[in-house]
């Protein structure tokens, strides 16, 4: 306006209010940037809009009739003092007032003569401002509502935030201390989280790729020699979506390979998605060597002791031949030493063969229900000598996939302990079922029983429940372990189920048929 006024209404130019007006406005406008207005109270620089109301009437008053319309420049300052917030009355008020005392000196002296357009801008334009001032005031309101809603967003998420960095510095340190390595990968097979140890699992298999799974790794099978596919490294099975446990591994090269049990689950979404895996790998080397030191002992144990065993045995044979040449107390003596020494000649190939790591099985199709047959015939003299009666229920033919031999062996592992177990008149029941992928073989007695915690046990080699110590009944606890040992050579599974005093329950499942033949 002070510039345009010289060319445009040189007239103005002899108005002291009109100049008055602009020298106010430019005062205002340079103490706008110089008066440092953080100084002061908040409210302080509010002086600026309601100076500024008064340069607007000064301006508008002194350049009427020719600029009437500046009465408009009132809003400014009235939105300037809606939006503040602060003193909301008097800036309700000045929405009205302002206007009014800016167009009341110029209209004054026409009462009550005004023309219809001078009526009406008088009586609306005020209101109008009004209307201004109030919407802004709403707005402002609301605004700074939002605001606060947001700021205690903001709050709330720097909590979280901070709740969640510790929350992830416990993991990793609850990690970390784990002597375990563990490692969670996405659906593509990218870490999520790793500890230490899986680090150096890392390391250790010479894995230079950041994803899992993938490229060169010195991963081993059971042999030690053979490098796994990248299929079945424990990560890639993991992310392919299976759940396993006790997957031995090596890795590494000699002389430092190491020995991992592997186990991993898979992360399921809320709908149902495979969305990664967690794969836990336990380094067991000293177990495994423990392990097959054990079992080389064993078996150099029992290869000594076959030696000199089959040759007393040999001996006691060839005296009680001429059994008639000796006394009836030498002969009933040299019968015990015969008994004893074929017990004791049993428990050495049980030894023997529980140390075995290189079991073979030949499976082929086998008709199971001729197996039980065989079992029950040659357990018959035993059943009877404790009265014990047989409930057979198998079908016949009853066909599986399975070496007849070892399968044979395993029957009668699980009929002899059936008997021995099972008190006089006592029942063993052994009943079969299948479908087209397995067959399953259940042996059942009415014997004492075992606790939940000796059940789980039963397999181990060398177990015995306390019971049976108790009882005196006779066995080294290898059969058991040895008949898990043939099911499991088979691709199959053997479970117990058992109650004290309410008998026990072997269930046998083997594949019905064999893989497909190769060409």
């Amino acid at each position: 306006m002070a510039i345009a006024t010289p060319f445009a209404w040189p007239t103005l130019l002899e108005s002291p209010l009109y100049i008055a007006g602009i020298v106010l406005h430019g005062v205002l406008f340079v103490a706008g940037f110089l008066i440092p207005w953080d100084r002061f109270s908040p409210r302080s620089y509010l002086v600026i809009p309601l100076l500024d109301l008064l340069a607007i009437g000064l301006s508008r008053n002194g350049a009427t009739p020719l600029l009437a319309g500046l009465t408009t420049l009132a809003i400014f300052p009235i939105i300037w003092l809606s939006a503040s917030g602060m003193l909301s009355r008097t800036s309700m008020v000045l929405s009205i007032a302002g206007p009014l005392l800016i167009m009341i000196p110029s209209l004054w002296g026409r009462f009550p003569n005004l023309t219809p357009s001078e009526t009406t801008t008088f009586a609306l334009f005020p209101l109008m401002t009004l209307a201004v001032c109030l919407a802004i005031r709403f707005a402002s309101v609301n605004m700074r509502t939002q605001q606060r809603q947001l700021q205690k967003k903001d709050e709330e998420l720097i909590r979280l935030l901070a709740s969640s960095r510790e929350r992830e510095k416990l993991l990793a340190t609850v990690l970390d201390a784990t002597d375990v390595a563990i490692a969670a990968v996405d659906r593509s097979g990218h870490y999520l989280v790793a500890n230490s140890r899986q680090r150096i699992f890392r390391r250790a298999t010479g894995a230079a790729d950041s994803t899992p799974g993938k490229g060169h790794q010195l991963i081993f099978g059971q042999d030690r020699q053979t490098l796994l596919p990248p299929e079945k490294r424990p990560i890639s099975r993991a992310i392919a979506g299976e759940s396993f446990a006790d997957y031995l591994v090596w890795a590494g090269e000699e002389p430092s390979q190491r020995a991992f049990s592997t186990a991993a689950r898979p992360l399921i979404s809320e709908d149902g998605h495979l969305t990664g895996a967690v794969v836990v790998y336990s380094d067991v080397t000293g177990w495994v060597e423990a392990l097959a030191a054990n079992e080389e002992l064993i078996s150099n144990v029992s290869h000594e002791f076959k030696t000199p065993l089959n040759s007393i045995l040999g001996n006691v044979d060839l005296v009680l031949e001429d059994i008639a040449s000796l006394s009836p107390l030498s002969a009933q003596r040299l019968e015990v030493v015969q008994r004893n020494s074929e017990r004791l000649l049993a428990l050495v190939s049980d030894l023997t063969f529980s140390a075995s790591s290189a079991l073979k099985v030949y499976p082929k199709q086998t008709d199971l229900a001729s197996l039980v047959a065989t079992s029950i015939g040659s357990a018959r003299a035993q059943a009877d000598q404790s009265a014990i009666s047989f409930v057979a229920d198998v079908p016949s033919p009853l066909w599986a996939y399975a070496d007849p031999l070892r399968i044979g062996q395993a029957l009668d592992n699980l009929v002899s302990n059936a008997i021995k177990y099972s008190p006089e008149g006592g029942v063993v029941s052994i009943s079969a079922q299948g479908t087209a992928d397995w067959i399953q073989l259940r042996v059942k007695d009415t014997g004492m029983g075992m606790s939940p915690e000796d059940s789980a046990r039963v397999f181990k080699r060398f177990f015995r429940t306390e019971s049976a110590r108790d009882a005196a009944i006779t066995g080294a606890g290898l059969g058991l372990s040895i008949t898990k040992t043939i099911i499991e050579r088979h691709g199959g599974d053997i479970s117990c189920e058992s109650r004290p005093g309410e008998g026990t329950t072997f269930t046998l499942t083997l594949p019905a048929e064999g893989p497909p033949p190769s060409f």
